[in-house]
C-alpha cells in the first residue's frame, strides 16, 4: 500500500494556504489511531497541472474568492469524476461569506446548480472509523459566533457514482485542527477523529 500523501490544492484565486499546522496534525492521528502508512510531509499541487492526477484524497480551503480559470475548472472537474476526493472546507472568518459563496457557485458552474446537496447525519461517512452518531461535530469558531454565526449541522457534498467527490464543509475544521500535535494531550477529546473518518472514508469508499 502506498503511503497516504496529504495533497493540498493551489489555486489561482483567493488565498489557498491556510491552516499551516493541520495537515501535519492530522498526519499524526492517522499514525496514532490507524494501520495507514502516511507520508509525513504535506504536498502542494497546483490545480492547473496534472499532478492532481496522482492523488487520491486533495484538500482545498481559503478565506476569499474561490473562481477557477477554464483549466483548473475542467482538472477539478476530471479529477472527481475520475474518482478522486477533494475535501474543501470554509475557513469561515469573512463575515459576508465570500469564500462559500463564490465556491458553490464555481460548484454550480462546474458540476451543475444542484450536484452540491446536503448529506445525511447518517451517511457512512460518519461511522468509517469513528462513530459520530449525530453527524459531523461542531467546532469552536462555530459556537464562538465566528463567520456567519451559524452552526452548520450538516456537510454538503458532491456524489459520483454513489461515493463523495466533493466533501464541502462551513465548520472550519481546517482552523480548528490547526494546532501542534502535541498540544492535543491538554485536549478532553482529540478534535482531530472526524478528519480520520474523512481520509479513511476517502481511501476506502467505493
Amino acid at each position: 500500500m502506498k503511503p497516504f500523501i496529504f495533497t493540498r490544492l493551489q489555486y489561482t484565486s483567493g488565498d489557498w494556504d491556510t491552516d499551516q499546522r493541520m495537515p501535519a496534525n492530522l498526519l499524526h492521528s492517522l499514525i496514532e489511531y490507524t494501520t495507514i502508512p502516511v507520508d509525513e510531509k504535506e504536498r502542494v499541487v497546483q490545480l492547473n497541472s496534472t499532478d492532481i492526477f496522482r492523488s487520491p484524497f486533495c484538500y482545498l480551503s481559503g478565506h476569499k474568492l474561490v473562481e477557477f480559470s477554464t483549466v483548473e475548472r475542467d482538472h477539478f472537474r476530471r479529477y472527481v469524476q475520475n474518482g478522486g476526493f477533494v475535501f474543501v472546507d470554509d475557513c469561515n472568518h469573512d463575515i459576508d461569506g465570500l469564500f462559500a459563496k463564490s465556491f458553490e457557485q464555481e460548484m454550480a458552474r462546474t458540476f451543475g446548480p444542484k450536484a452540491l446537496q446536503k448529506i445525511p447525519n447518517n451517511h457512512a461517512l460518519y461511522k468509517s472509523f469513528f462513530p459520530f452518531p449525530d453527524g459531523p461535530p461542531t467546532t469552536s469558531f462555530e459556537l464562538n459566533g465566528w463567520g456567519d454565526d451559524l452552526v452548520h449541522d450538516y456537510l454538503k457534498a458532491i456524489v459520483v457514482n454513489g461515493r463523495i467527490g466533493v466533501l464541502y464543509s462551513n465548520k472550519d475544521y481546517g482552523c480548528e485542527w490547526d494546532y501542534d500535535f502535541r498540544n492535543k494531550r491538554f485536549l478532553a477529546e482529540d478534535n482531530t477523529k472526524f478528519g480520520v473518518n474523512i481520509v479513511v472514508y476517502a481511501l476506502t469508499a467505493v
